[in-house]
C-alpha cells in the first residue's frame, strides 16, 4: 500500500524531498517577513487561525489501541431505549460531539515495536515539524494584500499545508482499516450513521465515530507505555496459576469428585455418592489437558465422530459397542447413532414415537408443539442429538458413574448434557417446564418408595405433557418385567397419567409406552385413594436448588393467568411471544412493566448480537457449537442466536430474579446454579461463555478467583469468553487471563462499563497444587 507523506506505519515521516521543500518555503517566507518588517513595522499582525492539523490535534480526545493477534475488532453496541439498568453500560448513542469524544475504545495488538527512545524521538521530531509548518502558515497569513488576496508563494504554502493535513486524515483512516480484518470492501460506509454496520462487517459503531470525527491518534509512546503497564500488571497480579493434581485428572469435576466427602457419606442407598458435594472453597488451580488433545471436530460431523484423545475412554465402547452407542475407529470414537432401545438409529426411533401418537389421533409434532425435552439417563445422548433435526432442544442428563464419560461424550459431540442423578434432591429445573420427558432403559426405579422419583417428573412436566417410557417391562414377559409393569401401571393411574399409546417397534424389536399428564384437577378430586398425596399449597414447585424430593403432587394450574394453564405457542412463534402470565401490573427485572421489559430485553440482545457479537468480535462462529449464558435473564441472548447452528445453556443464578420459567416458555432451556460452586459439567465442555455482569456480583459474594478458574475449566482450548461488566472488573479479569496466557481479542470501555473478548489457549502451568479432597 502506498504511504503518504504523513504515514505513521513505520513511526517516521517519509520523503526527504518533503524536507527540502519545507526548507525552501521557510527561506522564502523569512524573506517576505523581512520586507514586511521594513515596510510596515508599526502594524500589529492579526492573530492567525490554527491550522486544520492543530485543530484536529486539540479536539481529539479518544484513545484507540489494537488487540490480539490481528483478529481483534473494535466494538460498540447500540442499546436503543432500554433503561439504564438493562443496558449495563450500553448507553444510548448521542449525536452530540461532546458525548462522542468521551468514548474510550481500548484495543491492543501484539507486535514487535522499535525501542522506546526511537519512538519518543520520532514524536519530538514530528511535533517540531508541525510547529515549523504552522509558523510558516501564520507568517503567510499576514502577507495578504489590501484587497484580501494572498501572494502566489503564500498561497502555495497554505495549499500544501491543507493538502498535507488532508493526507494526514486520510492516512489515519487507512491506518484504522489496516488494523481491522475486513470482510467487506465498501469504503463509503465510513461515513454512515453510528448505528450502521461497517464496511468490514466486523467494525463497531465506535469505529464509525472515530473515523468521522476530527482528531489525532494516540502516540506510540502512550501506546507502548500502556502495553508495558498491562504486562507488568499481569506479572504482578498477585496470583501464580498452578495445575490441579487430582485423581480424576483431566476429567475433574470439583463438586462430583470430592472423594473425601463421598467417603464420609452415611449411606449411598439413594445415589448420594452421585450427587453434588462441593468443597468449602472452589479450586483456584487449572485442570490439565488430556495428552494429545486437539481442536474438536465441528458440528454436524461431530455427532458421528470425535477425536479419541480428547475423551480417551474405551470402556463404554467395550460394554455398549454392540448396541451402537460408541465404537473405537483408529484415531476417532464413532457414534453410529444407536442406543440400547434404538440399535438401528435414533432418527428412526424418534419417528416411531411420533407415528405411534398419530395413530391414536393425537396432534403431536416434534419441533412445533413438542419443543423442549428432558432425556433422563441419556447415555451418549444420541436421542437428543438427532432431535436437533426436528428443531427440538433436549436437556440430556446422566450421572457420572460406571458408564464412563457418557456425558462427556455427548458434550464433545456438540449435544447438550449435564452430569446429574435422580437421587435425594430435586433436579435444578423449574416446575412445569418440559413438553416431553423421555426414558429409554434409563435404569431409574420409578416405582419404588411411593414413586418419589416419578413424582419429580410430575413436577417438571407441564400439564398435557408426555412421558415416553421405553424399557423392557413395556414389551417383555419375564417375571421381573411383568412385576415392574404392574407396579408402574398402578402408580401412574393413581397419578392420573393417561396411557395414550403402547406399541412395539418391529425394526428395533423394542416397545414404548406414552403417557400424558392431566390438564385439570378433576381426576385428582375424584380419586378413591389420595396416594400419592397432594402437596401443600405453600409448596413452590419451582423451588429446586438443594431442595429434598417429596412424595406428593402439585395441583394443576387452571387460572387464565396462572403459568402452566395453557400450552405454549408452537415453535418458533413462542420464542418471541410474551408469556401470557406476564401482565403490565407486574414490574420486570429492569423496572418496566413486565411485558415491555421482556420485549425491550429481546430487542436489546438482537441488536447486540447482530451488530456486534456476530461481526465485531474477530472470530468465526462456524466453530462455535456449545454456548453458555452464565447469567441469563429472559433468555434474550439465546433467542437472538437461534438462527445459528448452536445451542445455549441458559444459567439463572439462584440469587437473582427467577426468570427460568420464562426461558422454558420461550422454547429454550437452562438450569439454576450458584456460581460460588463449580458447574456440573466436564472440563472443556463449551466453545463460548457469555457473562453479563456476573463477575462483579461474584466479587462481592464469594471467590472471584474460583470463578475465573471455573471458566477456564469448562471452556475448551481456543474457546471464547465474552464479559460485560464494570471497567475495574474487566481490567482485573484481563490481567488474570493474561497470566493464563489467554489471547485478549478485544477490550472496550465506556462510562465506567467495559467489555472483554478473550480466547483460551492450550497453555497449562507446570507447577502443581494437590487437592487433598479429590485424591483417592
Amino acid at each position: 500500500m502506498a504511504q503518504g507523506k504523513y504515514s505513521r506505519v513505520d513511526g517516521r515521516r517519509s520523503s526527504s524531498g518533503y524536507c527540502s521543500t519545507v526548507t525552501v518555503v521557510v527561506f522564502i517566507a523569512l524573506c517576505l517577513v523581512g520586507v514586511w518588517v521594513f515596510s510596515s513595522f508599526s502594524v500589529s499582525p492579526p492573530e492567525s487561525p490554527k491550522s486544520p492539523a492543530q485543530k484536529q490535534k486539540n479536539d481529539f480526545k479518544e484513545e484507540i489501541r489494537e488487540v490480539g493477534d490481528g483478529g481483534g475488532k473494535q466494538f460498540e453496541d447500540n442499546p436503543g431505549d432500554l433503561p439504564e439498568d438493562l443496558t449495563k453500560g450500553d448507553n444510548n448513542d448521542s449525536t452530540s460531539e461532546e458525548d462522542k469524544t468521551n468514548d474510550i475504545a481500548s484495543v491492543e495488538k501484539r507486535e514487535e515495536e522499535t525501542s522506546d527512545g526511537n519512538k519518543i524521538e520520532n514524536e519530538n521530531e514530528e511535533k517540531k515539524r508541525e510547529e515549523t509548518v504552522s509558523k510558516v502558515e501564520d507568517t503567510t497569513e499576514d502577507t495578504k494584500t489590501d484587497d484580501g488576496e494572498k501572494t502566489s508563494e503564500s498561497g502555495d504554502i497554505e495549499q500544501k499545508t491543507e493538502e498535507n493535513s488532508n493526507e494526514t486524515k486520510e492516512e489515519k483512516k487507512v491506518q484504522i482499516e489496516e488494523k481491522v480484518e475486513s470482510d467487506e470492501k465498501d469504503s463509503n460506509s465510513k461515513e454512515q450513521a453510528p448505528t450502521d454496520v461497517f464496511p468490514s462487517g466486523a467494525q463497531s459503531e465506535l469505529l464509525n465515530e472515530t473515523t468521522t470525527q476530527t482528531g489525532s491518534f494516540s502516540t506510540q509512546a502512550a501506546e507502548s507505555k500502556h502495553e508495558k503497564e498491562t504486562q507488568k500488571s499481569a506479572q504482578q497480579s498477585g496470583y501464580s496459576w498452578k495445575l490441579c493434581s487430582t485423581t480424576a485428572g483431566p476429567d475433574f469435576i470439583p463438586c462430583l469428585d470430592n472423594l473425601y466427602a463421598i467417603k464420609h457419606l452415611k449411606t449411598t442407598k439413594h445415589y448420594e455418592h452421585r450427587e453434588r458435594h462441593c468443597p468449602d472453597e472452589p479450586p483456584t488451580c487449572l485442570v490439565p489437558l488430556p495428552e494429545g488433545y486437539r481442536q474438536p471436530i465441528e458440528w454436524p460431523k461431530s455427532r458421528e465422530k470425535i477425536w479419541y484423545y480428547n475423551v480417551p475412554h474405551t470402556k463404554l465402547a467395550e460394554v455398549k459397542g454392540h448396541q451402537n452407542w460408541v465404537k473405537v475407529s483408529g484415531e476417532y470414537l464413532t457414534f453410529p447413532g444407536g442406543g440400547t432401545q434404538f440399535k438401528h438409529g435414533a432418527l428412526h426411533y424418534i419417528e416411531f414415537i411420533e407415528n405411534m401418537l398419530h395413530k391414536q389421533g393425537i396432534d403431536f409434532s416434534w419441533g412445533k408443539s413438542a419443543r423442549v425435552v428432558l432425556d433422563v439417563g441419556c447415555g451418549v445422548a444420541s436421542f437428543g442429538g438427532y432431535l436437533f433435526d426436528k428443531d427440538v432442544v433436549t436437556m440430556s442428563l446422566a450421572p457420572k458413574d460406571e458408564h464412563e464419560a457418557q456425558v462427556q461424550f455427548a458434550l464433545e459431540r456438540g449435544i447438550p448434557a449435564i452430569s446429574a442423578v435422580m437421587g435425594t434432591k430435586r433436579l435444578p429445573f423449574p416446575g412445569i417446564a418440559f413438553d416431553v420427558v423421555h426414558c429409554a432403559r434409563c435404569r431409574v426405579p420409578w416405582h419404588i418408595e411411593g414413586g418419589k422419583l416419578l413424582l419429580e417428573l410430575n413436577r417438571l412436566l407441564r400439564p398435557g405433557g408426555y412421558f415416553v417410557w421405553s424399557a423392557t417391562p413395556v414389551y417383555q414377559d419375564l417375571p421381573e418385567d411383568v412385576e415392574i409393569w404392574e407396579a408402574m401401571s398402578k402408580l401412574l393411574k393413581s397419578m392420573c397419567w393417561e396411557l395414550i399409546a403402547k406399541e412395539k417397534d418391529k425394526i428395533n424389536e423394542v416397545g414404548a409406552a406414552v403417557y400424558r399428564k392431566p390438564i385439570s384437577n378433576e381426576c385428582y378430586e375424584h380419586r378413591s385413594d389420595s396416594d400419592p398425596p397432594m402437596c401443600q399449597k405453600s409448596d413452590d414447585r419451582s423451588a429446586a436448588w438443594n431442595v429434598p424430593l417429596q412424595s406428593c403432587m402439585h395441583s394443576i394450574p387452571v387460572g387464565d393467568l396462572e403459568r402452566g394453564s395453557h400450552w405454549p405457542e408452537q415453535w418458533p412463534a413462542r420464542v418471541e411471544k410474551v408469556p401470557y402470565w406476564m401482565t403490565s401490573a407486574q414490574v420486570g427485572v429492569y423496572g418496566k412493566p413486565a411485558p415491555e421489559d421482556f420485549a425491550s430485553d429481546y430487542e436489546h440482545w438482537k441488536r447486540v448480537v447482530d451488530q456486534s457479537y456476530l461481526k465485531g468480535m474477530g472470530f468465526s462462529w462456524s466453530n462455535v457449537r456449545n454456548v453458555m449464558d452464565m447469567r441469563a435473564i429472559y433468555g434474550g441472548f439465546a433467542a437472538a442466536l437461534r438462527e445459528l447452528n448452536i445451542w445455549v445453556m441458559n444459567v439463572v443464578s439462584i440469587d437473582t430474579a427467577d426468570t427460568l420459567p420464562i426461558i422454558y416458555e420461550r422454547g429454550l432451556f437452562g438450569m439454576y446454579h450458584d456460581w460460588c460452586e463449580s458447574f456440573s459439567t466436564y472440563p472443556r465442555s463449551y466453545d463460548l461463555l457469555h457473562a453479563d455482569h456476573l463477575f462483579s456480583k461474584i466479587k462481592n459474594k464469594c471467590s472471584f478467583m474460583g470463578l475465573v478458574a471455573e471458566a477456564d475449566r469448562i471452556l475448551r482450548p481456543e474457546g471464547k469468553l465474552i464479559v460485560r461488566d464494570k471497567v475495574e472488573i474487566v481490567t482485573e479479569l484481563e490481567s488474570l487471563l493474561r497470566a493464563m496466557k489467554w489471547e485478549i481479542r478485544m477490550t472496550y470501555s465506556k462510562d465506567k462499563e467495559g467489555l472483554l473478548c478473550a480466547q483460551k489457549t492450550m497453555w497449562r502451568p507446570t507447577d502443581t497444587e494437590t487437592l487433598a479432597y479429590a485424591k483417592a
